[in-house]
């Protein structure tokens, strides 16, 4: 089965301004490696080949260097895309990749500022991607009210994903991390942009929830998650690599 993923390295980063005013968000450093290595090793630990890069059009030229010699090592085929409109939403990278995603019955997305680190992870996202439905990941948070959050019935069937649900229903929030059936983006069509112009990644979820083609994996405690859209995540996350990396002497992500 062919295996392909995508990066979403757009956006404005609006959460670190004004760092972002200047530079990409996915090129911050993260201890001592650039934000998006980490989502780039999500990909490449679960053996995918094919990865498109879609990122704003003032640092493609950027990206295309720095994945030269990454390339090379891990024998990955890179493509580019532009997202044209930052704010247009995470949704849209689906539409701008339809044609990368046409050639294949499976993808992964992931979006550049998300880090997973655990023992047994790459197997847990492998195994996704050799199902057949499409798959959302959760991760339990204590402000709920801060992201999309995942509601159950009693039978502990995902029947919606809340984005910043004013009312508790879980802890439990969706990653920007999914596997998505290739067949799937027929349902962008039935989604529509929100208020703010976005075509939400969350709507795009609820659709395939409708259709019941859409399953969710329960990440747990082993396994540690960072949304790295704030400066807070981004010190901690940087000391989490830290103390791993200088207490079991390894590599988090080394790509080159």
């Amino acid at each position: 089965m062919i295996k392909k993923g995508i990066i979403l390295l757009g956006g404005k980063g609006k959460r670190l301004k004004p760092l972002t005013n200047y530079l990409s968000k996915h090129l911050l450093p993260v201890y001592n490696k650039p934000m998006f290595y980490y989502s780039l090793s999500t990909l490449i630990y679960a053996n995918i080949k094919e990865i498109l890069i879609i990122c704003n059009e003032k640092d493609l030229q950027i990206y295309k260097k720095i994945l030269i010699p990454i390339s090379k090592k891990h024998n990955i085929k890179f493509l580019f895309e532009i997202q044209k409109n930052p704010a247009g939403g995470v949704a849209e990278c689906l539409k701008i990749g339809s044609q990368f995603i046409k050639s294949c019955k499976r993808f992964v997305l992931i979006l550049g500022d998300n880090f997973f680190f655990g023992r047994e992870f790459p197997k847990i996202l492998m195994k996704a991607i050799n199902k057949k439905k499409s798959f959302v990941f959760l991760s339990s948070v204590k402000n709920p009210k801060n992201f999309g959050i995942a509601k159950f019935n009693k039978k502990n069937k995902l029947i919606k994903i809340i984005e910043k649900p004013t009312s508790i229903t879980s802890n439990l929030a969706v990653t920007g991390l999914y596997v998505y059936n290739s067949k799937s983006i027929s349902h962008l069509k039935s989604i529509k942009r929100s208020k703010r112009g976005e075509l939400e990644i969350t709507s795009f979820n609820n659709a395939l929830i409708k259709k019941n083609s859409l399953d969710y994996i329960n990440l747990g405690f082993g396994i540690t998650w960072f949304d790295l859209g704030t400066f807070s995540n981004l010190y901690e996350c940087s000391e989490f690599v830290r103390l791993q990396e200088n207490r079991k002497g390894i590599q988090i992500s080394k790509l080159i």
